[in-house]
């Protein structure tokens, strides 16, 4: 199988495991908008919100790498700045999740 090939499936799957989880994130959001800072802190320290969260925020970054993968190699003409661009966005879309989570998981 093609990479490229690869990387669309990848994002396909990814694009309809996220669906649910943003549903599901707009809708408690839009419950706890107006609440106090207490509500919002419980929201995120209950059990299966932080565990849904977490699954939503890993769906959401890988996504947002592969699509900017995709455009990288759509529009960058020279290999290395290709290569550098590619890396930041997977250190990025590593690092940010994982320091959400570990945050989140310590509230």
């Amino acid at each position: 199988m093609l990479q490229a090939t690869k990387k669309w499936i990848f994002q396909k799957i990814s694009s309809v495991i996220m669906v649910p989880f943003m549903i599901w994130f707009l809708i408690n959001i839009m419950s706890i908008f107006s609440g106090s800072y207490d509500e919002v802190i419980n929201f995120f320290t209950s059990q299966p919100s932080k565990i849904l969260f977490s699954i939503f925020i890993v769906s959401m970054f890988f996504y947002s790498a592969l699509s900017i993968s995709e455009i990288f190699e759509d529009y960058i003409k020279h290999e290395n700045a290709k290569k550098y661009a590619n890396l930041g966005v997977f250190l990025s879309s590593l690092i940010i999740p994982i320091i959400t989570i570990i945050t989140i998981i310590n509230l």
